[in-house]
Order: C-alpha cells, then structure tokens, then sequence
C-alpha cells in the first residue's frame, strides 16, 4: 500500500504523486501526517502544504472520490503529541469524517489498549474498520526508543522479561515471536478485521508469527 505523508510536501506535490499512483493502478493509499524531519522538534507545514492527516485526506476524497481506498492512523495509546486522548479522540473522529476507509493503529504490546480504544472509538461514532498494529519485538533496545516516540507502553512483565534477555539477541527475539503470536490469537479470536504488521525491514520474526498462525487455522 502507498504511504502518502505531507512532510515538506505543496498540495500540488501532493496531487501530483496521487497522479501517479491511480496511474498506476494503485487503489489503496494511507495517508499520513508524518514525523517532524529529522533535527525537527515539531512539524510544520511548508507554504502550501497541509499541517493535518484530516487536510490530506479531503484532498485526496476531492480529488478522487470513491475511487481510492484511504487508510489513517489511529493511536490505541493517544498521539504523543497530544496531551488529551480525548482531544485525540476528537481529532481522529475528524479525519475519519474527511473520508478515511479503515484505521491502522500504532503498535501496542497490551491488547487491552486496543480493545478499549475500539470502545471509545465507536462510541464517539467511528464505524469504520481498525486494525491493530502489531510489531515482533526483535531488539530490546529499538523497541524501547520505538515505544518513547510514539506514545505506546510496555508492560511490566513483558519490559522486565526483555531486559533479563537483552544481551541474548536469539532469546529476544523467541520473546517477540511468542508475544506478538499470543497477541494476534486473542486479537484474531475477539473479532479484530486483521493484522498488521510492523516489520521495519526485517521480516523473519513477522514470518515465525505468521507461521505460527498458519499452524493452528488463523491464516
């Protein structure tokens, strides 16, 4: 699937890649804000560009219709930006309106956050699909600057298991497999509409998990 992000992007930059992606035969697209360019603290539009993921998303309903499946960010956990998970809420209830499809969430480690984020969506009205964002843990310390700059938590139990095998990189990675597994079953078995997967380039642990399903009648 395309990501389309406004980072130190016009509108007509924009519309000019989504040119090329229907011409191409892309149907699907999710469209993004973006992290503030690396040595920004913050994000800030460029003269003609969009400061929201809601702008770009009536864009690309303006511009093509129904034509194009749009895709957004949901965060179970609120946006890191955002001191409020209610004002988060309410901002992500406004995107949705602008014409999103389906929701892919940040990464969580706790399916609690999850299902109670899928509460509170629908209660405010969201209906449309949310998938979670499931990510192998793989690298005791990538996932830990991972989970600082987006928000998400580890719990206790799973933070103290990864630390007592951080200098095991083979064990670690037995940990995010058998997790992340855990985490798709249940979801999968409440009803979630999919998975999806972070990977970060590195599909092996991704793999073990979808195996692993495979194995027992999810896939």
């Amino acid at each position: 699937m395309a990501h389309l992000t406004c980072v130190g992007s016009t509108r007509a930059d924009l519309e000019s890649v989504l040119d090329r992606l229907t011409a191409a035969g892309i149907e699907n697209v999710l469209a993004l804000r973006g992290d503030p360019p690396k040595g920004q603290a913050t994000f800030t539009a460029v003269e003609g560009g969009f400061a929201y993921a809601d702008d770009l998303v009536r864009m690309i309903r303006s511009a093509r219709g129904p034509g194009v499946s749009v895709g957004a960010a949901a965060y179970p956990e609120k946006h890191p930006e955002c001191a409020n998970p209610a004002v988060d809420l309410a901002n992500l209830k406004r995107k949705v309106d602008a014409g999103v499809d389906f929701l892919v969430t940040q990464l969580f480690f706790d399916n609690r956050r999850y299902f109670e984020f899928v509460e509170r969506a629908r209660a405010c009205g969201i209906q449309v699909p949310i998938i979670p964002g499931i990510m192998p843990i793989t690298n005791a310390g990538q996932v830990e600057r991972f989970t600082a700059a987006c928000g998400a938590s580890l719990p206790f139990a799973l933070a103290a298991e990864l630390d007592r095998r951080r200098h095991d990189a083979a064990a670690v990675q037995q940990l995010g497999v058998a997790h992340a597994t855990a985490q798709c079953i249940e979801l999968l078995t409440s009803g979630a509409p999919g998975i999806h997967f972070y990977t970060l380039n590195r599909s092996t642990a991704t793999r073990n998990v979808f195996l692993a399903l495979q194995s027992i009648g999810f896939m």
